[in-house]
């Protein structure tokens, strides 16, 4: 059982076929950098090249990096303005032909790896946390997702928390782990103090150099632990959210 999902990131547009099974990509990631400015027509041709790249003819999951409800994005923190109150699901269909679930990407994320990954099996409060451009954040309770939670924008010292403390952030101020560590533990903290997590993933591509952070935070209840799918997450997710709004398809 495969089906094709795709992660749209403030970066690039990558996807695959995904072995839904196990998790595993079904064959190699394709990638292709996000159109600069990230405008919604130039992003769904984008999208539509990745499915031609597959020659996929069934549903596809995609990932939006923002507030998705019923296939229309309401948020754009990190994207083109144009993409505010778009039915931006039909968007993407109407420019590959197929069936599309568009869904958050944090949210798909999470998804993922509570099914497959560091949150198989947990049970109370898990946050799961993507460091990339901005701070995706997936919340579930006994495994149930509360979608759109988008905590990265939590205020902190008068800014979005992701404006300090995403993976971009370290990179564009040129910060160390360790002052990179008390920016983020400074942010763990205060999400804690609203949510109360038993379990906190930590996901995005910096998740592959946890050691490098992880044990440096501070001042945080809850047990952090790196994501298991790292930055093919979002895709698996993806995926995994096509094949539950069209399980006939993804039976084939």
């Amino acid at each position: 059982m495969r089906m094709l999902g795709i992660d749209i990131g403030g970066s690039g547009i990558k996807g695959a076929p995904v072995d839904l099974s196990t998790g595993e990509l079904a064959e190699d990631r394709y990638r292709v950098a996000t159109p600069q400015p990230s405008e919604p027509g130039p992003v769904a041709d984008v999208v539509a090249d990745v499915v031609r790249h597959f020659g996929w003819d069934g549903p596809v999951g995609v990932t939006y990096p923002g507030v998705v409800i019923d296939g229309v994005t309401l948020s754009a923190a990190n994207v083109s303005e144009r993409w505010l109150g778009l039915d931006a699901a039909s968007l993407m269909a109407d420019a590959t032909g197929r069936d599309i679930t568009l869904l958050n990407d944090a949210d798909a994320a999470g998804v993922a790896e509570m099914r497959l990954g560091a949150g198989r099996d947990r049970k109370g409060t898990v946050v799961v946390l993507t460091l990339g451009t901005g701070i995706g954040s997936a919340l579930f309770t006994d495994g149930v997702l509360v979608p759109n939670t988008e905590f990265g924008h939590i205020e902190i010292r008068g800014k979005d928390a992701e404006v300090r403390a995403s993976a971009k952030a370290r990179e564009e101020h040129d910060l160390g782990w360790e002052r990179w560590a008390k920016r983020l533990s400074e942010y763990m903290a205060r999400l804690e103090a609203l949510i109360s997590p038993s379990l906190i993933i930590v996901g995005g591509g910096v998740s592959k150099k946890a050691d490098r952070f992880v044990p440096l935070i501070e001042g945080v209840r809850a047990p952090i632990v790196p994501a298991r799918l790292v930055n093919n997450a979002g895709i698996v997710g993806a995926a995994m959210a096509a094949a539950a709004a069209h399980p006939a398809a993804a039976a084939r």
